[in-house]
């Protein structure tokens, strides 16, 4: 299904325009930053910092995130401009995918650490050598946050016109019984693969010490409660409860949550194959727990989106 730019609105394309340019500009600081330590620059990372002590291992790395965050520009284009509608949905979903997950749970704990600091509750978590100065990941995590608030507009009034009816009507309409039987007990996995993340990041985020330095309390409050909205949206597409819950609100939290696990679980994975520093054996199994549960998750979702699209009337 495709939409002409004729069927939106003036003051939409007007929105629109503005919030590709709110996503743009938001990506500036970022790129700035890395390409000048691409450089050779030390701005904002202190002596002693674990990023200097592999050269060429941070160039690599900055390089990787630098495309990551570019990606954002080219789908702040793609979702704005005519031959965006063109694409096909599997071209445009992986990378929204990835973009979701690796930005809500910036877009969630950030906020949330800066709270709990200020209130004093704050975990630990805390190294006798600083990553970087504070005063970067204000500018970075703000960054992000504007970016994922833009990008998601842009998408849901995208997805929107273009795919809106595949979630239409609400879960009691769906077909009695659940979805197939491969997409029932690929959902009861993911959520008994979750039961150990999601144990974990919860006694973490109760106090228990991790003896890798990763128990920041907020951080692991976030886990939770992406592993939560996973496994409970994925539940829901799976069996087809919720009785008069529209559609709408287990899709995006499986999506959502799939996302933030599967791409941070393998996110911190790589981190640690790169910097040397290896997890603990119980932290290196969290994050396998959670990368292979957001992608059973993902499994989910794109079977009931394919289900629907092929119910769909033409």
């Amino acid at each position: 299904m495709t939409i002409s730019t004729a069927s939106v609105p003036a003051g939409v394309s007007a929105r629109r325009r503005s919030l590709r340019l709110v996503a743009v500009v938001a990506c500036v600081p970022y790129l700035s930053l890395k390409l000048a330590w691409i450089g050779g620059s030390h701005l904002g990372i202190p002596d002693g910092s674990p990023l200097l002590r592999h050269r060429l291992t941070m160039v690599l790395a900055n390089g990787l995130t630098v495309l990551m965050d570019a990606a954002v520009v080219v789908l702040a284009l793609l979702l704005t401009r005519p031959w965006g509608r063109r694409v096909p949905a599997r071209l445009l979903a992986v990378p929204m995918w990835l973009a979701v997950g690796l930005l809500a749970p910036i877009m969630v704990g950030f906020p949330l650490q800066l709270v709990l600091e200020g209130t004093g509750g704050g975990g630990g978590g805390a190294s006798d050598k600083p990553f970087l100065d504070d005063w970067v990941f204000g500018v970075v995590y703000g960054g992000f946050i504007v970016q994922g608030l833009a990008l998601g507009a842009l998408f849901a009034g995208y997805a929107r016109e273009r795919w809106g009816h595949l979630w239409r009507g609400r879960m009691r309409e769906l077909p009695a019984g659940g979805a197939g039987r491969v997409q029932r007990r690929t959902a009861v996995a993911a959520g008994l693969v979750a039961l150990l993340p999601g144990a974990v990041r919860l006694l973490r985020a109760c106090g228990a010490a991790a003896p890798d330095g990763s128990g920041d309390r907020s951080l692991q409050c976030v886990y939770v409660l992406f592993l939560v909205a996973a496994v409970i949206g994925a539940g829901q597409l799976a069996f087809h409860r919720g009785g008069a819950l529209p559609v709408a609100v287990p899709l995006p939290l499986a999506w959502t949550g799939s996302g933030a696990v599967a791409c941070w679980g393998g996110w911190m994975s790589l981190a640690t194959l790169v910097s040397g520093d290896r997890p603990t054996p119980l932290t290196g199994l969290t994050y396998a727990g959670q990368m292979i549960t957001g992608l059973l998750v993902a499994g989910v979702v794109a079977r009931f989106l394919t289900d629907r699209t092929a119910k769909a009337p033409r």
